[in-house]
């Protein structure tokens, strides 16, 4: 069984798939306790595969693709679970803190490092050693730069929250190997 805060059917509003629809599974739990977390991980219901599965379908039918989110969503994803959404014919997203190992066959995996995030309760060290995309909420990090440097195809900053984003273009601007990924969703008010 898997804590399941929700599962709903959205445009994909950050990073490089932004505009795609997507169905997001938001898993509950999180082992980082970052201040501008917008996950309630009180919340939650347990289901099965089979149930994710049926949900997914429901909230998005014809749509192909899954969001694995959270919280953190290494704590919860399994092998078992990425074989069953495989086997249903979802390609499969994942947004990790990168702090744990992740099961193979994900397809597509967004890092969000939080290891410079002021406040955050937990061990942010992350352990992957690539990904297809790398996040970084921009909050004037001083190790922004070693996330430059991380094994990805993509390398995105984003506001934090829509609140600093004249800061974030000036530093992608004296920063060219970045590009901006803003909060799409939140600007068009959809979830």
């Amino acid at each position: 069984m898997y804590r399941v805060n929700e599962i709903f059917c959205s445009l994909q509003g950050e990073g490089f798939w932004t505009g795609t629809p997507i169905v997001f599974i938001r898993m509950s739990g999180c082992n980082l306790a970052c201040p501008f977390c917008d996950t309630d991980h009180r919340n939650f219901l347990e289901m099965s595969a089979e149930d994710i599965i049926n949900r997914a379908r429901e909230e998005g039918p014809g749509i192909d693709r899954v969001c694995l989110t959270g919280g953190e969503p290494s704590l919860q994803a399994d092998p078992a679970l990425i074989e069953a959404l495989h086997a249903a014919g979802f390609r499969i997203h994942i947004e990790t803190n990168g702090t744990r190992p992740l099961p193979k066959g994900i397809d597509w995996i967004t890092l969000s490092p939080k290891e410079d995030v002021p406040g955050q309760k937990g061990d942010g060290t992350v352990v992957l050693r690539e990904a297809d995309e790398v996040k970084l909420v921009y909050l004037g990090n001083s190790a922004i730069e070693k996330w430059a440097a991380f094994p990805a195809r993509w390398h995105f900053l984003q506001p934090c929250s829509c609140s600093n984003t004249a800061e974030t273009i000036s530093y992608i601007l004296s920063h060219p190997a970045w590009r901006l990924s803003l909060q799409t969703h939140k600007y068009l008010d959809i979830q």
